[in-house]
């Protein structure tokens, strides 16, 4: 039987979905680009062709996950209100969706992503980036005011314990949207620029 042809977006878009199985089903520790070949049905050179190396497949795993962690936030503020309490709820929904979602294969990939500085930098900007956008997100519920780099550091910190916690069946997905919300309305509300008298 012949194997069909794809496109190279396509077949790239196949083998991030195939090597989520294998972290999913096996763990991180099993995902290789050797193991990816057999398990996609492939030559070697042509999983090579997509990831030059384990990094690099890891690095886009945790890039395709970011893209539509991206994406489901800003559709999940698109559909909330400009209260602060509507947008703090939809950032911890659209944060705990999409760990849960992903399941427990994501602590895997994201563990991985700091055993390199290469990879470590894949996740600090990726970081950087949804902190960027959790900012804007925020300042309209503030007034235009940014929260400080230390708040949303603690924001983000609270954001993958709860959604960790979560994923791995240690809280139910209500209480950890509840407790996030909580997190990111308390954290904004003392940050709240002060009115003069």
């Amino acid at each position: 039987m012949a194997r069909e042809r794809m496109a190279r977006p396509d077949r790239r878009r196949h083998l991030i979905g195939i090597a989520w199985s294998i972290v999913r089903d096996h763990g991180a520790d099993e995902l290789t680009l050797p193991r990816l070949a057999v398990e996609a049905d492939i030559t070697k050179p042509v999983v090579y062709s997509h990831f030059p190396s384990r990094a690099a497949l890891l690095a886009a795993l945790f890039e395709e996950y970011d893209e539509r962690q991206v994406v489901a936030l800003q559709d999940a503020v698109d559909h909330a209100g400009s209260t602060l309490t509507a947008r703090a709820e939809a950032v911890a929904a659209s944060f705990v969706d999409c760990v849960v979602g992903q399941g427990r294969e994501l602590v895997g990939v994201t563990a991985a992503l700091e055993g390199t500085a290469e990879l470590a930098e894949v996740k600090r900007n990726s970081d950087a980036a949804y902190a960027e956008q959790v900012t804007s997100i925020l300042a309209g519920a503030r007034g235009g005011a940014a929260l400080p780099p230390a708040s949303l550091t603690g924001i983000l910190g609270a954001a993958e314990a709860l959604g960790a916690a979560a994923a791995a069946g240690e809280m139910d997905r209500d209480t950890a949207v509840d407790e996030l919300t909580s997190v990111i309305e308390s954290t904004v509300a003392r940050r709240r620029p002060r009115s003069r008298r």
